[in-house]
Parts: C-alpha cells; sequence; structure tokens
C-alpha cells in the first residue's frame, strides 16, 4: 500500500462523544483517512460538522443512503475502502448491510446490532461478501490485555477454573435522561437501544472481555437484572453468574448507578497455578498472582522478556508513559487497516493484525444480551446459551 486507507463515517457528528473517539483512534497511526460523511440525521449539524472536518462539501452527505449509493460509483482512486458507523443501536443494521452489498469493509460501534435476528443476518453477509469487519469492543486493544490472554492460551495458570469480570458506573444514578442528557435518553429507551440497559451498554464489554482473555465461550447463565432508579425503562444494574465451556465459573457484574464510580472495570481470572488481575484505571499493570510465590507486577512497555508479540504490537510508547482508552481505540484501528491494506495487497495479514474484535464477537454479545433478559425474566433461572 502507498496511500492510505478511505474512511467514510456514518453519524458522529459534531457533540457526539464517540464519533470523535473514532476519528482520533483512526488517525492514529496514519494510515486512514476520513474522506465522506453522513454525519447526522439533522441536515444542518451534518453541513456544519462537515465543514468542521474539512471535508469536501461534495461528500458530505445528508443520508447515508445517498453516501453509499454515490461513493460506490467513484472510481477505484476515489471510492471509500471502509465505512464507520457510530449511530445509536438501532442505526447500525441498515447501514452496515448496505454497505457490504456495495463492496464496503465495516467498523461498526456495539452493540453489534439492535436485535440478535439481525447480528446473524449481518454475519451471514460479512461471510458471503469476503469483506471484513471490526466492531470496536476498545478494551481488547489494550497491551496488558493482550498479555493476559496470551499467558491463558499458552497455559502458564493451568486449567482456568475462575472468571470474576465487573464494570460499575455511576453517570445513571440520577434520572438523567429526563434532564437533557443525550447520552442517556437514547440508552435507556428501548426502541433506540433494544431490550437491555446497563447489561447491553456495558455488560456485554464485561462478558466479552471475559471470554477474550479466558478463551472459554460463556455456555450456562443465571441473571439478576434490577432497575434502580424509579421510573427508568431498561435495568440500570445487574450480576450474572457463568458456566464457561472449559468447566470454568464466573461472576459478572454490571451497574451504572454504582455513585461515584467512573469505568471501574476490572477482570481476575485464576487457575489451578495462580491468577491475573487487570483494571481498566491502571491499564500499563497487570498483576499476577501465584499459588508457590509472591505477586508479580508486569508493566507494558518495559522490553521484559515475559513479553508476548501481541502485547508488544500493541504498545506503543517505551514504560512509563501512560497508554490508555484512545491508545487502545488506536489498537483495533490500526490492526483493522494493516488487515485491510494486507488484504488489499494480496497477502496475509499478521496474526497480530488480525487480532481484532469481529461479527462473530458481535453475535455472541446480542446472544448475552438475549439470555441475560431471558434468564432474568425467569426468576433467574439458569438459562443455556443459545445462539
Amino acid at each position: 500500500m502507498n496511500r492510505k486507507l478511505r474512511m467514510g463515517m456514518i453519524g458522529g457528528g459534531k457533540d457526539a462523544f464517540i464519533g470523535a473517539i473514532h476519528r482520533i483512534a483512526a488517525n492514529m497511526d496514519g494510515l486512514i483517512e476520513l474522506v465522506a460523511g453522513a454525519l447526522s440525521i439533522n441536515n444542518e449539524v451534518a453541513v456544519e460538522s462537515g465543514k468542521m472536518l474539512f471535508l469536501d462539501p461534495e461528500r458530505t452527505y445528508l443520508d447515508f443512503k445517498t453516501m453509499l449509493q454515490k461513493e460506490a460509483a467513484m472510481p477505484a482512486d476515489k471510492r471509500l475502502d471502509f465505512v464507520t458507523i457510530v449511530t445509536p443501536n438501532f442505526a447500525h443494521f441498515e447501514p452496515a448491510m448496505m454497505a457490504l452489498d456495495l463492496g464496503f469493509n465495516v467498523v461498526i460501534e456495539k452493540p453489534i446490532t439492535f436485535s440478535l435476528e439481525e447480528a446473524k443476518q449481518l454475519q451471514a453477509k460479512v461471510e458471503a461478501t469476503g469483506l471484513t469487519l471490526l466492531l470496536t469492543h476498545t478494551y481488547t486493544g489494550y497491551p496488558m490485555v493482550k498479555q493476559a490472554r496470551q499467558m491463558v492460551k499458552d497455559g502458564a495458570l493451568g486449567k482456568i477454573r475462575k472468571v470474576w469480570v465487573e464494570y460499575p458506573q455511576g453517570w445513571l444514578s440520577k434520572m438523567s435522561e429526563r434532564e437533557g442528557n443525550a447520552q442517556a435518553a437514547w440508552r435507556t429507551d428501548p426502541k433506540k437501544s433494544g431490550k437491555a440497559g446497563a447489561m447491553g451498554d456495558i455488560g456485554t464489554h464485561a462478558a466479552n472481555l471475559a471470554e477474550y482473555i479466558s478463551g472459554a465461550k460463556i455456555e450456562k447463565l443465571c441473571a439478576d437484572l434490577n432497575i434502580m432508579v424509579p421510573g427508568r425503562a431498561l435495568d440500570d444494574d445487574g450480576a450474572v453468574l457463568l458456566r464457561f465451556d472449559n468447566g470454568a465459573a464466573g461472576v459478572l457484574m454490571a451497574s451504572q448507578v454504582a455513585a461515584g464510580e467512573e469505568n471501574a472495570l476490572k477482570i481476575r481470572i485464576y487457575g489451578e497455578k495462580g491468577g491475573l488481575e487487570w483494571a481498566q484505571h491502571e491499564p500499563n499493570t497487570l498483576l499476577v498472582k501465584w499459588l508457590d510465590k509472591p505477586t508479580e507486577i508486569y508493566r507494558a512497555g518495559g522490553g521484559y522478556t515475559f513479553q508476548s508479540s501481541y502485547m508488544t504490537h500493541n504498545t506503543r510508547t517505551p514504560g512509563g508513559h501512560p497508554e490508555g482508552y484512545l491508545e487502545a481505540f488506536g489498537n483495533l484501528y490500526r490492526n483493522f487497516a494493516q488487515t485491510l491494506s494486507a488484504k488489499i495487497d494480496g497477502v496475509q495479514p499478521s496474526p497480530e493484525s488480525l487480532d481484532f474484535p469481529s461479527v462473530a464477537d458481535g453475535v455472541r454479545g446480542m446472544a448475552f444480551i438475549d439470555n441475560v433478559v431471558r434468564s432474568s425474566q425467569s426468576d433467574a433461572k439458569w438459562t443455556n446459551f443459545d445462539i
């Protein structure tokens, strides 16, 4: 490749939190340029956002259908390589399917769709087209998460027995959706967010991280969902007991009414020989706990012999320079871009470049939501993880 990949964005106009995050992440390694956008359903916001991002007015569109159709008709040296979709959940499926039908690769926010059935249809479309889809489960992009996964895979902890993962937030401790908070309004609206609130928004992150690091798949669960703020339409708190296909037991907690918490995602995994602990608030640190010797503290960027190739591939700075949320997001985009560039060049992407969340992760995320809600509605009965 002797050029940048060309990106178009659907949603994510001015004042949209996640759209700006995607643009920062995509721009981080100089591999991608934003050249087109249908940035808002509000025409004035769409045009103003295009101007703020210095887009060609001819490639600032008022709706995604027009963008995809016109971009698909462009010559090869101008045509988009991929489309990033950063709309609310209910508006993911249609633009993603249309983009794939027109030959565009796709980056999409999680949860991947509004329903499990939509996710399955999207997976079938990706497989039929042979195109590439990145699902932005951000936390899989952290270097020490990569290290933890590789250590489990290499058998350093022995057979995995226990997984604890928690994701407490406090930002929905009040009825913020009725106080002008746009982010709260759509996330707590079943017509826009789907059948789950906190479990759909952050519980899916926790479940994905548990499966990613442990290498095991959830096969049964028992869930208790709660609405703690009176009048709210969707769960804002919940806990899930898990059983994995390797025999491990797990506990998952997700809450958006843990007053005072920010984004305190933490995971602990224990095997026969020892355990691992990683927390997003201290992302450069991985605690390695042994049954028969003192706990070790692993740090990103130190050049130690224990480092896996997946960790070093996703480490950007020398030790002591914190790498956080934006860098992890950037790692997802870089790996996706390296994979696309390799495919365009007709070569096999490296295993490290291919290591990013896919449409299959999206299907499992939607199945997690369905099964958690089903279990909770059945008085917290154990439920098979059906897909």
